[in-house]
């Protein structure tokens, strides 16, 4: 990052900047994101091991308001949500007429009328755009909301010991809203690591406290809390199976080719799409889409051997075609294997039973290539039983 480039602070940056050792910052949606505090290593095992925390200010937060809201949001996303309670999240998608994927995110129910809606990246105008007739109000308050994410199998633990209370029948995909030290605060059990985990949104002016209330339980000996950068977060959410826009696909606003967009069929999320419902965008478009055979998936790959298959092309074992390439991959610690999302095409809507990847790495200033069996996993490469255990275990 440029000395000379300026950011926003984020709520949390006085803490951000003084426990981060190695100065490795981005920018994340025009805020001073860290890439890494520390190590690598202790980030990943923090969110796997014991408690991490990761500033999620940045992201990109939507008030939806008015006697329209619902009708407003479910002709927005792909997803039914009329069903969704109050103090509930769900996760949505969006797409534009041609049923290609604008973004996605998550979606809180706040009251009858009353939402919060959470993207990667920025949506304001297609959100202004898509409220035409509707009486809704629509407001940009990624800076009115800071957000930390607390993360790992101590999570619980350590918010309990730290005051906060109704965790143990807090249910993934459910907030609840509290009071601790005089501060009013929404506590969600979500997050994007695939492991026991809690986001907490709080007004700015009490961010700080927020985060000493819970640092006291690292500082006073009674856990291990480790902040974490985007980098770490990466590693779990791709051994979690999930999909980030612009990372694993290109979004329906950013492409310029056309055959680099992605319908919800084509990112392997097809369950988010549901017909039964009134119009929504992109709903005729997908309905023929149904109707034909796939083309192309997103295919959670592990790939044999220890060589990293960054930017892998993919083949057809049985007949050489080049039929994909790798978008995300990790080498995973906890489960000793190469782990990417590869976008995989189809033949007469049947992905190729034999899929191998050319991987070419460099070794003492050479260049070397190699060929690494790939297995589909249908399922999440990690999800521990703790992420959904009700209540946690309390350590």
């Amino acid at each position: 990052m440029s000395h000379n480039t300026i950011f926003k602070n984020s709520p949390f940056q006085e803490r951000l900047d003084d426990l981060n050792l190695v100065r490795d910052w981005t920018s994340w949606n025009g805020y001073k994101s860290a890439r890494t505090f520390d190590t690598l290593a202790s980030e990943y095992f923090a969110i796997r091991s014991t408690c991490s925390l990761m500033d999620l200010t940045p992201m990109e937060k939507y008030r939806v308001r008015g006697p329209d809201a619902e009708s407003f949001l479910n002709r927005l996303v792909t997803r039914d949500i009329s069903k969704l309670e109050i103090d509930k999240v769900t996760y949505v998608i969006w797409c534009n007429d041609e049923g290609k994927v604008l973004d996605d995110g998550t979606l809180f129910r706040l009251s009858d009328d009353d939402y919060r809606l959470c993207a990667q990246h920025h949506q304001l105008d297609w959100l202004g755009i898509s409220s035409l007739g509707f009486d809704v109000s629509i407001e940009k308050e990624t800076d009115q909301i800071a957000a930390l994410a607390v993360q790992g199998p101590t999570s619980y633990s350590v918010l309990s010991r730290a005051g906060f209370e109704g965790l143990d029948k807090l249910k993934p995909f459910h907030f609840v809203r509290q009071q601790i030290c005089d501060i009013d605060l929404m506590i969600s059990r979500t997050g994007f690591t695939g492991d026991l985990g809690y986001e907490i949104w709080i007004s700015p002016e009490y961010a700080i406290n927020l985060w000493d209330l819970i640092y006291a339980e690292c500082e006073n000996g009674h856990f291990d809390i480790r902040p974490i950068g985007l980098n770490a977060l990466n590693m779990v959410r791709i051994e979690a199976g999930f999909i980030m826009p612009g990372e694993d696909f290109v979004t329906a606003e950013t492409a310029i080719r056309a055959d680099r967009v992605r319908s919800p069929f084509e990112l392997g999320l097809s369950w988010l799409v549901d017909f039964d419902k009134p119009y929504f965008t992109g709903k005729q478009a997908l309905l023929m889409e149904s109707k034909k055979p796939v083309q192309r998936k997103l295919l959670k790959l592990s790939v044999e051997g220890n060589k990293p298959p960054a930017d892998a092309f993919i083949y057809n074992g049985k007949n050489g075609k080049r039929v994909g390439t790798v978008k995300s991959c990790v080498w995973s610690p906890i489960l000793k294997a190469n782990l990417t999302l590869s976008d995989i095409e189809f033949e007469n809507g049947i992905c190729p039973k034999q899929l191998w990847a050319e991987i070419y790495y460099q070794k003492e200033l050479d260049w070397k290539s190699s060929w690494s069996l790939c297995h589909i996993s249908k399922k999440p490469f990690w999800k521990h039983p703790r992420s959904s255990s009700t209540p946690p275990l309390l350590y």
